[in-house]
């Protein structure tokens, strides 16, 4: 059973931006089958043209908006509360532009192998749902539920704990993943985590969260494909 304690570096990305980094970073590139994490607040510059392919990716929005164009022909604002997913497959090129403020996290998934050269694809959900009990909010962005459909197992949520709230969760089988502490602070399995820290985690069953205040936390779990990942630059082979 293992937790490790991970925190974010400031790095450039885009057009004249930084985003908060977890992965892929120089000592530690990815955790199957996700391949990269920025947290991004930015009210300038941002992300124009660029291709991708391999993998598949969530814009998640926090607050304000941003603006998406891609060579499919799909064209929209992502406002705070709501996600896009595009799969990248054989090939994607789009722009990703702050709409104003834009605060929010995107996230890679791997594709499989066998579904490396799949067509590209886009959707936008514009309101993800909240669910509410004892201090705790949830959003299903991915999983059971879930606001969003992938192409690999995953449960992705945005979860919400008022200070002294108590949450435990379960694991699914053969799941790896990661806590990501948005706002506040809290102790999970006995770690104490701060805003822009996360908790890898691999063989346990269970999780025990309690907020030390306010906070705000991702849960991103999700099965691994057990293959190579390749990463160069906007390109997963």
């Amino acid at each position: 059973m293992t937790i490790s304690i991970r925190n974010t570096a400031v790095v450039p990305e885009g057009d004249g931006v930084e985003v908060k980094r977890l992965m892929p970073l120089a000592n530690f590139r990815n955790f199957d089958p996700f391949v990269l994490w920025d947290h991004f607040d930015i009210s300038g510059g941002g992300f124009p043209n660029h291709p991708h392919r391999g993998f598949e990716a969530i814009t998640y929005m926090f607050d304000g908006g941003m603006e998406h164009a891609d060579n499919l022909g799909n064209q929209g604002i992502i406002f705070g509360g709501g996600a896009q997913r595009f799969t990248a497959g054989k090939g994607i090129v789009h722009s990703e532009m702050p709409d104003g403020r834009a605060v929010g996290i995107q996230l890679w998934i791997n594709l499989p192998k066998r579904l490396k050269s799949v067509a590209p694809d886009y959707e936008q959900v514009d309101v993800i749902p909240v669910e509410k009990k004892d201090g705790i909010s949830i959003r299903r962005i991915v999983g059971e539920g879930g606001a969003i459909q992938l192409k690999t197992n995953v449960e992705y949520l945005d979860v919400v704990l008022e200070q002294g709230a108590s949450w435990n969760k379960m694991i699914a089988t053969d799941f790896r993943g990661f806590v990501y502490v948005m706002k506040g602070s809290v102790t999970l399995n006995g770690h104490v985590l701060h805003a822009g820290q996360a908790a890898f985690v691999e063989q346990e069953r269970e999780l025990e969260f309690l907020a030390g205040k306010n906070s705000r936390v991702m849960w991103c779990f999700g099965k691994p494909h057990g293959e190579p990942i390749y990463q160069h630059g906007p390109f997963v082979d």
